[in-house]
């Protein structure tokens, strides 16, 4: 028997860990709390949660510590909640190893979706592990192990970020449209989120071009999307 996924909510709002816990248990899914970061930071150590819900404006250890803390040791999956949909502080969250977030008030409906959504793409298609490896221009993709190395060196990637990768790499030299890449990479609920595909191509880059402000390997296409090239050629 296959056993629920637990999700740990950590929020200092007793009515919204309230209603995220009876929702997901509605759900399915096993639910640890935590009202603060410290108490999370314990739960994520001792009880290793599937996918972790966690507030960014919480009074001592904010959000955006307890998310660079557990990324120090883990790569547990995390949504993060916050009050404010500005720009600057969806990149915050992605810059210190968030996975996804979510803008306050939200409907549990869009929660459950990203939550789903989210314990799906960090599981591996059986079909990409069995392709053998990939090369071009100093990158190297070792599918059956899960490893890259760029000219040699040994490349650490997060879950989404080798997830894009390799998309990318199973369909080589071939224009992938934004909207494709969402949908492989993130889920259907993800094909007009194109800030996220941005951010994360310029982590990509920053990771195995040697130069990634002129990157040869992954390419743009202006009002259309990306490529992996093969053969590496200039693209600015």
């Amino acid at each position: 028997m296959n056993q629920k996924p637990t999700v740990l909510i950590v929020d200092d709002e007793p009515h919204v860990v309230r209603l995220v816990q009876a929702n997901l248990q509605a759900s399915g899914y096993s639910v640890l709390a935590a009202s603060d970061g410290r108490a999370a930071l314990d739960l994520i150590a001792e009880r290793d949660p599937d996918l972790v819900i966690l507030d960014v404006m919480m009074a001592g250890l904010d959000g955006y510590e307890v998310c660079r803390r557990v990324r120090e040791y883990s790569d547990v999956p995390i949504i993060m909640l916050t009050a404010r949909g500005a720009e600057v502080d969806r990149l915050a969250g992605f810059d210190v190893g968030a996975d996804d977030y979510l803008v306050k008030p939200f409907a549990v409906s869009e929660l459950l979706a990203r939550v789903r959504a989210v314990l799906r793409r960090t599981k591996y298609p059986g079909e990409v592990r069995n392709r053998p490896l990939f090369q071009a221009g100093g990158l190297e993709i070792d599918f059956a192990r899960r490893a890259v190395t760029v000219r040699g060196q040994p490349v650490d990637l997060s879950v989404t970020e080798y997830r894009l990768l390799t998309t990318l790499a199973r369909n080589p030299n071939r224009v992938l449209l934004h909207e494709e890449l969402l949908r492989e990479v993130w889920g259907p609920e993800y094909h007009d989120e194109k800030e996220y595909l941005r951010v994360y191509i310029r982590y990509l880059r920053q990771k195995i071009e040697e130069d990634p402000s002129n990157p040869r390997l992954i390419l743009t296409h202006p009002g259309a999307g990306y490529s992996l090239a093969v053969s590496p050629q200039s693209n600015s």
